[in-house]
């Protein structure tokens, strides 16, 4: 591979998983945020609306993060890969560009004037901004999956000059995979702030800082946790089953399937792939899963890596059309152990809400849901590593490979120089949005002005 087309993957993939640390956590805190200022305005009690303020700073810090890692990643596609930008510009120029006019310009606006509008404002027109900058991080979603749904399964398009031009611009909004893509990861991203909420709600009340005001967080942060946990893997299965039509090969190294599997296929487990011999050690497999998860029954064979690379080597011409099987295979069983961890964290706690347990006399639960803050991270960045990876060597599927997308004139040094500053640049804002969030969580409430310290009643014990 040339050291270049190396580098520049690096880059991309890096500066990539960073924005991502970022998104999912703000997507879903402006829908928490708004849901508790609701509550304030509905049932004037000063409790959500200390809520609503002390959450929302948490997510200011991550979303001026999220901005500004964002803005490089546009500028790679001109820097680093001047052949996809030509290509796929006519498709993507739409798409971009609505999500840039309406849908930042819509959430900065409306978080602006949720920022500077406490006391300025009605209470109901202060909860409605937050409510807009929710629909503005959809809408933002919608049309960066728009496209990214494009690379997935290329619709909507004509080739003209060796490029892609639209000629449906409703196609790519029908895309198939955008309708699976789309729901999946905005789940996640409530999912991600569910977490992160009661986590942080779990922290305070273990450390008796206003129990019983957390205590309300707590709740709400659980039953997303569990609610949009659940919708995640439903979706999740939808999408797995619609890989098997559209990106079978994607599929195929997600199983480390080396030949077509038999019916009803076994799901594999846990295994040790080996792509230089094609086989697999110390498989351990459950059967009748792979047909149940690819079909939705138990019954069904998947088409494996070495059928799959002689049809594309046939349509496409000779070469490797075998994504890195060992990555792939890994990063979806993470990925998915991550989700069944959520799943089981949720929706036991939701199942104590629903017999009208105390949440607050139950430290090791607690302490359960301060750790596992880090598992939506986990599960956002290993999917998003499965299905970028898993898609390889194609850049856009059956379009354009990889290889060929890079630009020609950029060399290894200048990526190198390049992939080396962004690193170190991102990892230092990555400390300082964890410093200053860890920084604002451990001084609670105690972050804000005097005169707008909650009243809270008697803080009960909580058993540790």
């Amino acid at each position: 591979m040339p050291l270049n087309l190396l580098l520049a993957r690096w880059q991309f993939g890096v500066t990539t998983v960073f924005h991502f640390f970022f998104v999912p956590l703000t997507i879903g805190l402006s829908l928490l945020i708004a849901v508790l200022e609701t509550l304030y305005v509905r049932r004037g009690e000063e409790a959500y609306r200390t809520l609503a303020q002390f959450f929302g700073k948490l997510f200011l810090v991550n979303f001026a993060l999220g901005v500004v890692t964002g803005i490089l990643q546009e500028f790679q596609f001109g820097m680093n890969w001047s052949d996809y930008s030509r290509f796929v510009g006519d498709v993507f120029g739409a798409p971009l560009a609505v999500e840039a006019l309406l849908a930042f310009f819509m959430e900065s606006t409306f978080l602006g004037v949720w920022i500077f509008g406490w006391e300025k404002i009605s209470k109901s027109l202060h909860a409605a901004s937050m409510w807009l900058v929710a629909v503005g991080t959809l809408i933002s979603a919608f049309w960066i999956l728009t496209a990214n749904s494009f690379m997935q399964e290329p619709v909507g398009y004509a080739l003209r000059g060796g490029r892609a031009e639209m000629v449906n611009f409703f196609a790519l909004l029908g895309n198939p995979q955008l309708w699976v893509e789309f729901p999946h990861t905005v789940f996640g991203a409530y999912a991600t702030a569910g977490f992160f909420v009661a986590g942080v709600s779990a922290y305070q009340i273990l450390r008796r800082h206003h129990p019983d005001l957390f205590l309300r967080s707590l709740k709400l942060g659980v039953g997303f946790a569990a609610a949009f946990s659940l919708l995640v893997v439903v979706m999740g299965h939808a999408q797995a089953v619609h890989l098997v039509s559209a990106q079978p090969m994607k599929m195929a190294a997600s199983e480390a399937l080396w030949k077509d599997s038999p019916s009803p296929a076994p799901w594999t487990l846990l295994a040790i792939p080996d792509s230089a011999n094609q086989r697999n050690y110390l498989e351990i497999k459950i059967p009748y899963a792979l047909s149940l998860l690819a079909y939705g029954r138990l019954s069904g064979s998947v088409p494996g890596i070495e059928a799959l690379q002689a049809q594309e080597a046939a349509r496409y011409g000779p070469g490797d059309y075998v994504p890195p099987v060992g990555v792939t295979f890994w990063t979806f069983r993470i990925m998915v152990l991550a989700g069944l961890l959520m799943l089981i964290l949720g929706l036991y706690g939701a199942v104590l809400l629903w017999r009208k347990r105390d949440l607050a006399v139950r430290p090791r639960y607690l302490r359960l849901l301060v750790w596992a803050i880090a598992l939506p991270y986990v599960a956002n960045a290993t999917g998003w590593l499965m299905t970028e990876i898993g898609r390889q060597p194609w850049v856009v599927t059956g379009l354009l490979k990889t290889a060929d997308a890079v630009s020609p004139t950029v060399t290894g040094l200048d990526v190198g120089l390049s992939l080396v500053l962004f690193t170190l640049l991102y990892s230092l804002m990555a400390a300082a949005d964890l410093r200053l969030t860890l920084k604002y969580v451990r001084l609670g409430l105690e972050s804000r002005e005097p005169e707008e310290a909650p009243e809270v009643g008697v803080q009960p014990t909580v058993g540790l």
